[in-house]
């Protein structure tokens, strides 16, 4: 499937946006009507549509429109609320007001992530783009809050443009990029787009939680500044800048162990990786500053000998909301993406050892830089080999 942002795309959909869709909507109507009463062209244009054209299809339906109640209209008249006040109109215009909001919400989540806030700062502004401009649609600051019907969209039947301008910014506009539409399989592509904009699934965090995240990366920091003054000019492939990662990967124990999971095998970098065994595997920091001596942390430990400290592997048990999640990092080389295999490897085998039929109880979880990931054919072969029926764990994070 073709990338939409390619320049090429672009330019074969940019007649889409401004003055035009007035035009297409009248065309789409009548190809809907009789797709040989228009032009071949475009009777090859809206098959190709695929699954746009069923949202195109449903917005031009006159009964949804005619059914529909105004929100806010108070209610209903007659006897027992029968018959409806305020229905939408079919006219042209609301028809035209529909697709564009439609337009502007599809390329929200097409290019949204050029103008997410990245910068804490705030030392660079983002980009303006045209087709995120709700007035390149014909949406003036005077028509923000006209109620449109968008079918369900953003979790909307009907919403004033300025109200779906503020989801739409608060979800692809925020501090991460969300970049989804170039994948090619639908029922993917439908589930991460219903994650990402439905109010159900925001995750919202306690006092409790907020304090514990802010304990976890108070540990991380504080962690990465001691080692860095105590053992200066020693290589030791700080986490310096993602100390996320360490209540990142707590969030994603605790909720595997919702979901039934009883045991992690990890495989990850240098960078970060003492970091990970002190202030998440719970590796003593005793331990630790040994290695850094040249000193085993523990002498009898032959898995330990003869290797360097961010090649080492270790494992612990820890407990989230009363049940306990045994963890395991597994060692690995300077090669580092040679680990991935084994990782999945090791869980395959412990979910033979269980008799996990279903693959639920053992997970794996890989963490690599991007340079890494993109750079290695071990990937790409790792996550192949997850499709045969003989290699299958259920899933890798």
């Amino acid at each position: 499937m073709s990338d939409p942002n390619s320049r090429d795309d672009i330019l074969a959909t940019a007649f889409l946006s401004g003055e035009n869709a007035a035009f297409i909507a009248q065309v789409y109507q009548a190809y809907l009507a009789d797709p040989a009463s228009v032009d071949p062209s475009w009777a090859t244009y809206f098959t190709q549509l695929g699954d746009e054209a069923q949202v195109l299809s449903a917005d031009f339906d006159a009964p949804n429109w005619a059914s529909t109640p105004r929100a806010g209209s108070g209610g209903t008249g007659g006897s027992g609320g029968a018959e409806a006040v305020n229905a939408w109109p079919t006219d042209p215009a609301r028809i035209h007001d529909s697709l564009q909001l439609l337009l502007l919400i599809r390329n929200f989540r097409v290019l949204g992530h050029l103008q997410a806030n990245l910068d804490p700062l705030g030392l660079v502004k983002p980009i303006y783009h045209a087709d995120l401009d709700p007035k390149t649609y014909g949406f003036g600051p005077e028509d923000l809050d006209r109620e449109v019907f968008i079918d369900r969209h953003l979790g909307f039947q009907q919403t004033t443009v300025r109200q779906a301008l503020a989801r739409l910014r608060q979800v692809y506009c925020g501090s991460i990029g969300i970049q989804f539409m170039h994948i090619s399989e639908p029922q993917e592509k439908r589930w991460l787009q219903a994650r990402l904009e439905g109010d159900a699934q925001r995750e919202v965090f306690t006092d409790k939680g907020r304090e514990a995240i802010l304990q976890r990366l108070t540990e991380a920091e504080a962690f990465e500044k001691f080692l860095d003054k105590k053992f200066r000019g020693t290589k030791r492939f700080g986490l310096d800048g993602g100390e996320s990662t360490i209540p990142a990967l707590e969030q994603i124990i605790k909720q595997a162990s919702k979901e039934g999971v009883e045991e992690v095998v990890i495989g990850m970098a240098h960078r970060g990786r003492l970091n990970v065994l002190a202030n998440f595997m719970n590796k003593p920091y005793r331990a630790v500053f040994s290695e850094f001596l040249g000193t085993s942390a523990n002498p009898e430990d032959i898995d330990a000998s003869g290797d360097v400290k961010y090649h080492l592997g270790a494992s612990a048990d820890r407990e989230f909301d009363g049940k306990t999640v045994h963890l395991s990092l597994t060692a690995n080389p300077s090669h580092l993406e040679a680990v991935n295999p084994v990782v999945v490897g090791k869980v395959r085998a412990k979910m033979d050892q269980r008799q996990d039929v279903q693959r639920r109880s053992v997970m794996g979880l890989l963490l690599h830089g991007d340079a890494a990931f993109a750079g290695q054919g071990l990937v790409p072969e790792t996550i192949d080999l997850a499709g045969l029926r003989g290699y299958r764990t259920g899933g890798t994070i």
